[in-house]
């Protein structure tokens, strides 16, 4: 019996030391993972180290890939370590289908189905790829695609009776939604469409490459659409305001002369959209796939043998938590109650004027 205990002892000293080795053996690398999730419950991706009471995507991450033995648990509490960086910040409530992260770890084996094995069904890691040492997700992305679902009878005009679940979009309230959201293709000041910048700030300048709205359809007796939109970089709300702007016009609270307006110096009061609906759905590495995706070393930064993995993870996790959500707290229907209360009309400088002339 003595003996038996004394072996067992040695054995478990025996399985440390083995597992140091092979930590030893296994070097750390570059790699990106292609993850998707359900933002629903969180306060956006990036993780707040020193703050537990807002939980964010990062920090179920990052405890899978300690538990999972890709990393070593100091890099946990220091993301710097790993080299980490997300792509797109995803702001509170917000999912995604095909964000990216860059980090260095240890490439055990099966790999990711150990890291998935620590995660909520909610959070996946679809797929991983080798990356060149210097690959920094955030500064090597060239574009990003998010899609926004909403009800169409968010596009019901405001003077329209009857009841929003019954509501269906005719093909000129739809061309008109998509006339709207072709005007934001380009480059513009985009100042009002977020808090953080003023009007000479040069980061307000942003380029779209496209939106427009999809054909509409029917779940569960509502009916959405799903708007897609394409940027090299989007700022905080950009996109929620953007798309709060032109339901403003087709609804007719707004003039759709408040576009042009927008992207001028003066101050408008740009509506906001629910976080609810919004999907980062892709993001673009051209630049990068030219140069290193055929090099013999590394492999184009494209997710096509994924795709099915993701269409997927969309129905079972993105898509039915968007529409349960809209039908049990009525996000956009309680929305659009506040878009009377903006004022579309006056400008900043209107506003001063009235104020003076008050006084």
């Amino acid at each position: 019996e003595e003996n038996g205990h004394q072996n067992k002892k040695l054995k478990s000293d025996a399985d440390e030391e083995d597992a140091e080795d092979q930590n030893k053996k296994t070097p750390k690398r570059k790699i990106v993972l292609l993850m998707a999730y359900s933002g629903k419950g969180y306060h956006g991706m990036q993780r707040n180290v020193g703050s537990s009471q807002f939980k964010t995507i990062e920090d179920d991450l990052v405890c899978a890939l300690v538990q999972s033995g890709c990393i070593p648990e100091n890099h946990g509490e220091d993301m710097k370590k790993m080299s980490f960086q997300r792509c797109a910040r995803t702001d509170k409530g917000v999912s995604a289908a095909g964000q990216i992260v860059s980090l260095k770890v240890r490439l055990i084996d099966d790999i990711l189905e150990k890291i998935n094995n620590h995660l909520p069904s909610h959070i996946r890691i679809l797929g991983l790829k080798r990356v060149t040492g210097g690959f920094n997700s955030k500064n090597k992305c060239d574009a990003r695609t998010y899609s926004y679902m909403l009800p169409t009878f968010a596009f019901a005009h405001k003077d329209h009776d009857g009841q929003e679940e019954l509501y269906r979009l005719d093909r000129e309230t739809l061309e008109r939604v998509n006339q709207l959201l072709a005007c934001y293709k380009g480059t513009h000041n985009f100042h009002n469409f977020t808090s953080q910048k003023g009007p000479r700030d040069p980061s307000a300048k942003r380029y779209i490459m496209e939106m427009y709205c999809g054909e509409p359809f029917v779940r569960e007796n509502m009916e959405f659409a799903v708007i897609q939109v394409k940027g090299q970089s989007f700022m905080m709300h950009q996109i929620r305001k953007m798309i709060g702007l032109v339901i403003a016009v087709v609804k007719g609270y707004a003039a759709e002369s408040i576009m042009e307006r927008s992207w001028g110096e003066e101050k408008v009061d740009v509506p906001k959209a629910p976080g609810l609906g919004l999907v980062l759905e892709r993001v673009h590495f051209e630049k990068y796939n030219r140069r290193f995706g055929n090099d013999g070393l590394h492999e184009p930064l494209e997710w096509t043998e994924e795709e099915e993995k993701i269409a997927v993870f969309k129905e079972q996790y993105i898509y039915p938590t968007i529409i349960n959500t809209e039908r049990e707290e009525k996000s956009m229907a309680n929305w659009l109650k506040t878009l009377p209360i903006h004022d579309f009309n006056s400008s900043a400088v209107e506003m001063q004027t009235n104020n003076k002339n008050s006084k």
